[in-house]
């Protein structure tokens, strides 16, 4: 009885670290093409949920950006 329980455990745990995915986030990081009228927060306050700061930050730390902030037309952003 014992075996059998094991064996059905050992069979769950497998599946569901075969079906099971990552939690690092939504998926690939994004190439994004400033237009002439985006800002930072704009950006993030559109491809991101919630609170823009964060996006803001992300943004800014993928693309080292530093305490530059000004965008060009054309620029291309990576959106993690």
């Amino acid at each position: 009885m014992f075996g059998r329980f094991l064996i059905l455990v050992l069979l769950a745990v497998l599946a569901v670290g075969v079906v099971a995915r990552s939690s690092r986030g939504s998926g690939r990081a994004q190439v994004y093409v400033v237009k002439p009228s985006d800002t930072l927060w704009s950006i993030a306050a559109s491809h991101y949920g919630g609170d823009p700061r964060e996006g803001v930050w992300k943004v800014t730390r993928a693309n080292h950006l530093g305490s530059t902030t000004v965008l060009r037309p054309g620029e291309r952003l990576l959106l993690p």
